[in-house]
């Protein structure tokens, strides 16, 4: 049975990576009245967002012009997130929206859903937040997306100590 959850308002909103480098899990994580909810979502899921917030409050300037700028400034202390982890499901797809009247933000991830399985059986969750967290969850997201493995510049794809298959060199290590 698929569960549907509003977390509204967030009183906090997070993401993190666990674990080494090349083996880390992504999270993505709400607080509201001392609970946590927790998605596990994709590194490029956390970058996408992380930009796409970005571009998100750009729009919501240009179209709401008497906003006042979305402050980003986090305490690092306060965006880590902690075991237990607990996952409710893997986010298959994450988007973002906006309510004027209330002035606030909503980040809504879907289960990611196995082919067989009917789109009506998918969970979902929606995070509340003040445009404030949402730009400290993109900047906070940016930063934890950075760490790990550096990026190969032909290819794109993630390079590991010992070396690198690019299939831009043809299979070549280097």
């Amino acid at each position: 049975m698929p569960i549907n959850i509003d977390v509204d308002p967030c009183d906090h909103i997070t993401a993190d990576a666990i674990g080494a480098p090349g083996q880390r899990v992504f999270y993505l994580r709400a607080y509201s009245e001392n609970r946590a909810y927790t998605v596990i979502i994709e590194k490029a899921q956390l970058l996408t967002l992380a930009i796409g917030v970005e571009q998100f409050l750009g729009e919501l300037s240009r179209k709401y012009p008497n906003l006042k700028e979305a402050d980003g400034d986090y305490a690092e202390d306060a965006m880590r997130i902690l075991p237990p982890e607990n996952p409710l499901f893997r986010a298959g797809e994450i988007g973002l929206g906006y309510d004027q009247e209330r002035d606030l933000a909503v980040v809504f991830a879907k289960e990611l859903l196995l082919e067989e399985q009917d789109s009506e059986e998918a969970s979902q969750i929606r995070f509340w937040v003040t445009r404030d967290q949402l730009r400290q969850l993109a900047r906070w997201g940016q930063e934890v997306s950075s760490r790990g493995r550096p990026i190969c510049p032909q290819c794109g794809q993630p390079m590991e100590a010992e070396g690198h298959f690019c299939p831009k060199k043809n299979g070549h290590l280097h």
